[in-house]
């Protein structure tokens, strides 16, 4: 056994050079594992912690661990096991928080790994799947309950990958997204826990930096979030996945990223949205750009925190519910297809598109707003009652708007028939549910064209001129 300690003094000019920094050491043939441990004054600084070997990248777990273990057979959480080639390692630091003056910091390398990888604990018992929702949904179409952001013991999460499938199913959800940051060491745990919890596991990672975080989707191996996000959107979308900007109006990890071009996906709907009177993630969506398709997620990493698994859903219409194994890329291809709806949570009132009608399901009555540049005929009506048909124009900053009635089973609709102008000044049509305590839910503004052949019917288009055959919608239950 061999140990190399290094002391740095790491100072501002450090971080000016870049947030991250390497500290290289050599690994001798046929090492069987190694270990590293991190000390510094943790009341003057935040150094995060990861490794990489000659050909890949082993692993991070930023501020959660001051120490890890890599083998060739277990390695600690957040950390990928197998053989350690001989040659030029490195210990990655993030510089996250560095002090005025500068912060002393040790690094103990050893070689074999002096401690031992804890064995994981006996997975939970399968629970009860609460009721599926009966959500209307287009034909051949299922509404599937997902929450596109969670982490496990293989980041800063506490629980493990079993455990967090156990409660994905107690809360009544058909797949979670499993978004560790800056790792993929839980990917090969998921289609197991899948297969035990029959739930939907869908690989992620959060690409995690002090400018920003985004989620990557799919089973598309590491991305690497030390480089611009220019190139993790490139990387994601070359490989098969999606990419998704993840809460961008979050008080200490907001989004400043520069972006040539938009990630498909965002999270608009982050757990920290609270106050649902506040119209900050309504206001961002809509400045961002309406074709990007809103997700959600509760960023789970305890049960002590306060924001359960499930709060918010994202209701995602696929075309089957599928074995768990398979669910993952039905889910991928429904996202890609902008069809998703977000609910406070698994019984909150929703917002969801269903051919030509958007229709509220436990919600009081919609709403429905043209934009100011243009003017458009709006049916809102309850299902299975004459249509009433009001004109919706420009009036001051907010239009006229269109009611409906509710349904025998409590829902209201509203039809997205109409005829516009096809001019600069085409109106959008968007629907809104509303208390005097806030936001209950919104659609994404849909841009109404006539269709190219002719005809009464109108065809409804967004601003990529895409046919928009789905809309992504909040529904957002009432304030406090």
């Amino acid at each position: 056994m061999s140990t190399q300690v290094r002391r740095l003094r790491l100072t501002p000019e450090h971080r000016a050079v870049s947030p991250y920094l390497e500290v290289g050491f050599e690994l001798p043939r046929e090492a069987e594992s190694l270990e590293v441990a991190l000390r510094y004054d943790r009341s003057a600084g935040v150094v995060d912690l990861g490794c990489r070997g000659p050909a890949l990248f082993r692993g991070w777990s930023g501020g959660a661990r001051s120490s890890f273990v890599v083998g060739r057979h277990r390695s600690t959480p957040g950390y990928l096991a197998g053989p350690l080639d001989a040659g030029p390692w490195a210990v990655v630091l993030g510089l996250h928080r560095v002090p005025f003056d500068w912060l002393d910091v040790e690094l103990a390398i050893t070689v074999p790994a002096e401690s031992a990888v804890p064995s994981d604990p006996t997975p939970p018992p399968v629970p009860e799947r609460r009721p599926r929702r009966d959500l209307p949904a287009p034909d051949g179409l299922t509404w599937l309950a997902a929450d596109f952001h969670t982490h496990t013991v293989h980041s800063d999460g506490q629980l493990t990958v079993p455990e967090l499938a156990a409660r994905g199913v107690a809360a009544g959800l058909d797949l979670l997204a499993v978004t560790d940051h800056n790792t993929v060491s839980h990917h090969p745990e998921l289609p197991a826990a899948a297969a035990r919890y029959r739930i939907g596991l869908l690989p992620g990672q959060e690409l995690t930096t002090d400018r920003g975080h985004a989620n990557a989707f799919g089973d598309i191996g590491w991305v690497d979030f030390r480089r611009p996000a220019d190139d993790w959107l490139t990387r994601v979308r070359d490989a098969g996945g999606l990419l998704s900007v993840n809460h961008p109006l979050a008080s200490d990890h907001g989004w400043q990223h520069p972006l040539s071009e938009r990630p498909p996906l965002a999270e608009v709907w982050h757990w920290t949205w609270l106050d649902r009177r506040w119209s900050g993630p309504l206001a961002w969506w809509a400045a961002w750009g309406s074709a990007t398709v809103p997700v959600g997620g509760s960023d789970f990493h305890r049960p002590d925190q306060g924001r359960p698994i499930g709060q918010p859903v994202t209701w995602v219409a696929c075309a089957e519910i599928g074995d768990p194994a398979d669910r993952p890329a039905v889910v991928l291809a429904a996202l890609a297809a902008g069809r998703t709806a977000i609910s406070a949570a698994y019984d909150a009132p929703v917002l969801l598109r269903v051919e030509d009608e958007l229709v509220a399901v436990a919600a009081t009555a919609p709403r429905c707003w043209t934009s100011r540049g243009g003017a458009a005929s709006c049916v809102a009506r309850s299902r299975g009652s004459p249509a009433r048909r009001d004109r919706i124009g420009s009036r001051r900053h907010w239009p006229r708007s269109s009611r409906s009635a509710p349904d025998q089973a409590g829902r209201h609709s509203c039809n997205l028939g109409g005829r516009v102008g096809t001019g600069p000044n085409t109106a959008t049509i968007r629907v809104e549910v509303a208390r005097m305590s806030g936001v209950l839910a919104s659609s994404r503004p849909t841009f109404v064209q006539p269709r190219r052949e002719g005809g009464d019917r109108a065809e409804h288009r967004h601003h990529s001129h895409r046919s928009c055959a789905y809309v992504g919608s909040l529904g957002v239950d009432s304030a406090p």
